[in-house]
């Protein structure tokens, strides 16, 4: 034996999701009393929660177009001075 209450969401479910459908179709019969036309509203798309990053490169990481670093030494250089 299954609880009513149980069964009460697969009831619900469907009838919410005609809700929107049922608020168009009496909005238009209202505008056509009045004489005007009713038009559904463009809705939005779903947007992803996903977004996945344009370039694989890492947060704190630019590439400057010479190649070589801001400061201006080439990667391989070794400073050869030594401060004493």
């Amino acid at each position: 034996m299954v609880c009513l209450a149980c069964l009460l969401p697969l009831f619900l479910v469907p009838i919410v999701n005609l809700l929107p459908l049922l608020f168009h179709l009496i909005m238009a019969k209202v505008y056509g009393l009045f004489g005007w036309e009713y038009r559904k509203p463009e809705r939005a798309p779903a947007a992803c929660p996903y977004k996945p990053g344009a370039n694989n490169s890492k947060v704190g990481e630019e590439s400057v177009p010479g190649g070589a670093p801001e400061h201006g030494l080439n990667p391989g250089a070794v400073e050869t001075s030594k401060c004493d």
